[in-house]
């Protein structure tokens, strides 16, 4: 129900319903039914994912050496505040995986992974090389650098392959980010963290068709495109050690522009349900009525969003009891951002708010995405710098690839609900 209601609000949504590939749309979700099938029900393949998610896991411990070395003359509690614990803890894991990124960029190894990744989605989906190089992409980059890739097609990209470019890096998430979202929702417990480390690998993985699927029925192809697909060349220095210090350079930006994202949302979120609970739920007696009738102690942001996207969460498959805390998410990530939607998801599961585990699950790929109103400025910036020519496209684009991007995630999401 939940993937029909989806690929319906993207028909409806449509600027050429008529164009619609439904061979493409098909394909693109019969490929995410079969990896679901194998990640999560045939052994072996879940087993190697489970080993990628141990050593990606591992991987993540090393940031906590240098985190140590740098910051333990500043902390004598072992880390153990929460607001300590994620300064000196999980942005310093964002600046490690961008310079680990650069560095596997610069000796060739990630564009390998992507061409591959990339070749088996043309040759399923037929699409062209470009936008299949985006959005194998995606899976392994953030939303503005994976156009690096195809810097060379931009200026001749079609209409419909800048949509499949922009809601790829929507539907997708960054290295960086990704080793963050492990310790927030993880927390100390290797078994947890490598539980979630695989959920949300398979989610990057299997949102690239995923993200395909949503753009072409938004805005379906009706020009000629190119199918040549060679990776750019563009390089991140001239030498080892340039690749390292610039990939530390851009991981410092993103963590502070993390940290700082997350102290004006926390801000004007406490702010607004000062309002609206100290204003008008008191005046209202709305207050009351909310705290008699719901797990909410009164009208507040978090309560409005829950209940406004708590139908969706039901057709997708979450248990009733936990479609309002679904639904307060997924309104938290895309009026927000993901990353602070992930905080409150790590927050609920810790105060056991949850009901159901396959509510967390599914919830955890819901979030697994940049699909979010400042992703649009973001992708119109990013991408435009590299071709100024189409930034009128990509800003007539841009409220559509939030959409496609959303539409991504939760087909991700339902289809992992279907078998777990």
């Amino acid at each position: 129900m939940g993937l029909s209601v989806l690929v319906a609000i993207g028909w409806l949504s449509s600027k050429n319903r008529r164009a619609i590939n439904w061979s493409l749309i098909l394909k693109g979700i019969a490929l995410q039914l079969v990896f679901a099938v194998l990640v999560l029900k045939v052994d072996f393949v879940a087993s190697g994912f489970e080993w990628m998610s141990r050593a990606f896991v591992k991987v993540i411990s090393f940031t906590q050496f240098g985190s140590e070395f740098l910051f333990k003359s500043f902390v004598s509690n072992k880390m153990e505040n929460a607001v300590v614990s994620f300064a000196f803890n999980v942005l310093p894991t964002i600046v490690f995986f961008s310079a680990l990124s650069s560095i596997l960029y610069y000796l060739g190894v990630l564009q390998r992974f992507v061409f591959a990744f990339a070749w088996i989605m043309k040759r399923l989906m037929n699409l062209s090389g470009a936008e299949s190089l985006a959005a194998a992409g995606n899976i392994f980059m953030g939303q503005t650098e994976a156009p690096l890739l195809v810097r060379p097609y931009l200026n001749r990209m079609t209409e419909s392959e800048i949509m499949c470019l922009m809601s790829g890096g929507m539907a997708t998430i960054a290295g960086g980010v990704l080793a963050a979202y492990i310790n927030f929702l993880g927390g100390d417990d290797p078994a947890q963290q490598v539980l979630f480390a695989k959920h949300l690998l398979t989610a990057s993985v299997m949102s690239a068709p995923a993200a395909v699927v949503a753009a072409k029925l938004l805005v379906p192809e009706t020009e000629d495109f190119d199918r040549s697909m060679e990776v750019s060349k563009e390089n991140t220095g001239s030498n080892f050690l340039e690749a390292i210090s610039n990939g530390t350079t851009d991981g410092l930006k993103l963590a502070i522009n993390v940290g700082a994202m997350l102290l004006v949302f926390t801000a004007l979120i406490y702010l607004g349900n000062y309002i609206l609970e100290d204003g008008i739920g008191r005046l209202t007696g709305l207050n009351s009525w909310i705290a008699d009738n719901t797990n909410y102690s009164g009208l507040s942001f978090q309560f409005i969003i829950g209940y406004a996207f708590a139908p969706i969460a039901f057709l997708m498959g979450i248990n009733a009891d936990d479609i309002v805390l679904a639904g307060q998410l997924l309104g938290e990530k895309t009026i927000l951002n993901e990353f602070y939607a992930y905080v409150t998801l790590g927050d609920m599961k810790e105060a056991g708010m949850f009901q159901h585990e396959k509510s967390i699950v599914m919830s955890t790929y819901i979030l697994c995405g940049f699909a979010n109103f400042a992703s649009i400025g973001i992708q119109i910036g990013g991408i435009g710098a590299l071709a100024p020519s189409r930034k009128g496209l990509l800003s007539k684009l841009g409220l559509y690839a939030l959409l496609g991007g959303t539409i991504a995630c939760l087909f991700t999401a339902s289809i992992v609900g279907m078998f777990y």
